[in-house]
């Protein structure tokens, strides 16, 4: 939101005081707090005067500093709050004779005792400046444009950017990954793809200066990024306070770390979700003998699947949501699922929180008090999605324990997880059970919605078997995953725009992700099919789903199904690298699918980089975008080696190749270690059984830990020859299964069972 009119002026209509000097500073238990009129204070006659903007600092955990503006202190708070990490005061307060020095591990922030106001982050050796609140950064902003004549209050920041400081995250957006010039509003919107509304608002930026700053307000928050002002980030909230973190790295990765630490660490999908997945497609018409013939035609062709999801018409139509499935078309449910768990399938249907008004459970919610109300008592509804729809009042516990009941019947039934559709149109002209401000709940409806769907999962499925496949999210919201990118169009720029969000959602705490394979609107042509199953096979996760169109690869032609099985069976091959890069993320936070910028943050050739990303640390993806199978991609310092042709690529350097349908680049790291198992036809197996060691330019000393499921295979190059022991917890627990050492371009040393080390001499 901008408030200004150029540098000097501001817009007609609004007001801003801003804080011009330090009245006093005090501390007390780690909290610093500063109080900073808005006028100079000549005399004692300014001191009758406001306003007056408190400053409260404080550190929830090492490395991070919360910063607090308050104006007005009365009011109260409806909430709701984001659930944040807070191990304590971690603060530690100092001064001179000019400034109060407030520590926090790593970071420090700076404030004059007197003077001018000015609140300066920089590393706690005093070295590096990180960022400033300076003159006329923070302010009190008052516009006419509120209801009925009433101004309307917010409460601005402005942190500055130093020169060559590039901005990433604030959620899954789909324009450039870069976010330095744009305007945005993290405001939760069924808008696809294509715009610059999204599903997943984050209101989490990371900066490749060392820091950076989650704003913690779970409702509206406005960004200027480098657009207002251009040489800061603004953001601002309706209220009378706002409350913002920043978080010391320095490295991007360190800052997710920390981030992820204070607003929640992705949970660990199971194994069988990295398989493939089919859908039923939205519209589409079918009934069992259909999804049948889909899961034949799959086994027929060699092609693995590991779940099969039902779309919306597993329900009859103006009934979403009642969890019964459509008795005409599906007159033994029961029966069909235990069939098709027989084939070693599992189950997903699709739900969402709305209740339309012909399903029965509206009644049953009304008179429980369980839907979203009006101000004068009565179920709020529309008839956007469903006719007479009303939504689920997350916020009241029994209609969580309401709703969750629901879910429980479909797994007792055979379900094994849930698409959370929907969860972005939710009103602010309602009341909920808990008094919750209607404005802060519009974001954080997603998060308590996806949150009671996760947790009726691990109750039922334990804990490590909860997944969802879910479209709207907000800070907090990577605890319950997967997400997938929205209904996007079947074309290539929408290909592109898929891969930016799903890129920016891992800049901002976000571990997996996945969108549809082929695009959602549309029928894409064969040749597009065929090169977003590439892109989507060799994503964190791999689904198969259109709006009116089915998504099985014999419609679309032969060549499909082969391409399909070629990068299906690849990732299922790679999944012992996959499982040890999906706990990375639920560990550390880092995400499984990684922009250039995030791993390479000292190569500057990375800092734009969006039609490529790292799947993990150590094989680059470069995703093909036309027909013809033309790319341009940019490779690191360093020998790179195609994982698929074995072909070298010496970087750093622009590269300009051509790909056929069943190719595309996949890089392998030098100096990595890349474990390939012996499956190829399920995700879920024992991966240090059988698997394969390949060594990729080891340089001579250099050891490379390699973990394989229980087992930790240890990797050394001494001088001609590269050495590999299995170890783990246990002595040994990788001796008694088969395992291979290769050296990629050198030998394959086998080892047999109760073999424990293996040595492959270099020619």
């Amino acid at each position: 939101m901008k408030f200004t009119d150029g540098y000097w002026m501001l817009r007609a209509g609004v007001r801003a005081a801003y804080p011009v000097e330090v009245l006093d500073v005090t501390a007390e238990d780690g909290t610093l707090d500063v109080h900073a009129p808005t006028q100079p204070i000549r005399h004692r006659g300014d001191l009758l005067k406001g306003p007056v903007m408190t400053v409260s600092c404080h550190s929830p955990m090492p490395d991070v500093i919360g910063v607090t503006l308050t104006h007005f202190d009365g009011g109260t708070d409806p909430g709701p709050r984001f659930q944040l990490a807070d191990s304590g005061s971690h603060a530690h307060v100092s001064y001179d004779d000019e400034h109060a020095l407030l520590t926090a591990g790593s970071l420090a922030l700076r404030v004059a005792r007197g003077g001018p106001f000015q609140l300066d982050f920089r590393t706690a050796d005093g070295l590096k400046p990180l960022t400033s609140s300076g003159p006329r950064g923070m302010g009190i902003m008052e516009t006419d444009t509120g209801d009925g004549g009433k101004p309307r209050h917010y409460l601005r920041e402005q942190l500055g950017l130093t020169v060559g400081t590039h901005v990433y995250g604030l959620g899954e957006r789909f324009g450039p990954l870069v976010k330095n010039g744009q305007v945005v509003d993290i405001w939760n919107a069924d808008g696809g793809t294509a715009t610059e509304q999204a599903y997943k608002n984050v209101p989490f930026y990371l900066t490749d200066a060392g820091y950076g700053v989650f704003v913690d307000h779970p409702g509206r928050v406005s960004l200027e990024v480098g657009s207002e002002a251009v040489s800061r980030v603004q953001f601002s909230v309706e209220g009378q306070e706002l409350t913002y973190y920043v978080i010391h790295g320095p490295t991007p990765k360190e800052i997710l770390r920390k981030y992820t630490a204070l607003t929640g660490r992705p949970a660990l999908p199971p194994a069988w979700s990295y398989g493939l997945w089919l859908s039923t497609s939205f519209t589409t018409s079918y009934d069992e003998e259909t999804v049948t013939s889909f899961i034949d035609g799959m086994a027929e062709r060699d092609l693995p699947l590991s779940v099969f999801h039902f779309d919306c018409f597993w329900m009859r139509e103006f009934h979403w949501c009642d969890f019964e499935w459509d008795p005409r078309v599906f007159p033994d449910p029961a029966g069909m699922l235990r069939r098709l768990k027989e084939r070693g399938l599992k189950i997903c249907v699709w739900i969402n929180p709305y209740i339309a008004q012909r399903s029965p459970l509206f009644a049953e919610g009304r008179e429980a008090g369980y839907l979203l109300r009006k101000p004068d008592g009565g179920v709020w509804q529309w008839d956007l999605w469903q006719p007479g729809m009303a939504l689920v009042d997350f916020t009241n516990p029994d209609a969580r324990a309401w709703y969750a009941g629901k879910l429980a019947a479909l797994l007792d039934m055979g379900v094994d997880c849930f698409k959370t559709d929907f969860g972005e149109r939710v009103p602010t002209d309602v009341v909920y059970f808990d008094g919750s401000d209607p404005e802060r709940m519009h974001n954080y409806y997603t998060y308590l919605y996806n949150e009671t769907v996760f947790d009726v999962l691990k109750k039922h499925r334990g804990e490590g078997e909860a997944v969802v496949f879910a479209r709207s999210a907000t800070a907090g919201s990577q605890q319950f995953p997967v997400h997938w990118g929205g209904d996007c169009e079947s074309t290539y720029e929408a290909m592109a725009e898929s891969l930016r969000g799903g890129l920016s959602l891992g800049m901002s705490g976000f571990g997996y992700w996945s969108h549809d394979i082929g695009g959602f609107e549309g029928t894409p042509s064969p040749a597009l099919f065929k090169r977003w199953i590439a892109f989507g096979l060799l994503s964190s996760h791999s689904r198969l789903h259109g709006s009116s169109s089915y998504r099985v690869p014999w419609l679309f032609d032969e060549e499909a199904v082969d391409v399909l099985r070629v990068f299906t069976k690849l990732k299922l091959r790679l999944m012992p690298y996959l499982d040890a890069v999906a706990r990375e993320a639920h560990e550390q936070g880092v995400p499984m699918m990684r922009p250039m910028a995030l791993e390479f943050p000292d190569d500057r050739a990375c800092t734009h980089l969006e039609r490529q990303y790292m799947l993990g640390p150590d094989l680059l993806v470069a995703p093909v975008f036309n027909d013809e199978g033309e790319v341009s991609y940019y490779v690191p310092e360093g020998t790179w080696t195609h994982l698929l042709s074995g072909a070298e690529v010496q970087g750093p350097r622009w590269v300009r190749e051509q790909h056929g349908f069943d190719s595309a680049p996949v890089l392998v790291r030098p100096g990595a270690v890349l474990p390939v198992g012996a499956v190829d036809d399920r995700p879920d197996y024992d991966y240090a059984d059988g698997v394969t060691l390949r060594a990729y330019g080891l340089r001579p000393g250099q050891r490379v830990d390699v973990p394989v499921g229980g087992t930790v295979f240890s990797v050394v190059c001494e001088g001609d020859t590269v050495r590999a022991s299995a170890g783990g917890a246990a002595p040994e627990p990788g001796a008694g299964k088969p395992w291979a050492l290769e050296v990629v371009g050198g030998p394959t040393v086998r080892a047999e069972a109760g073999r424990g080390v293996v040595v492959a001499e270099l020619g």
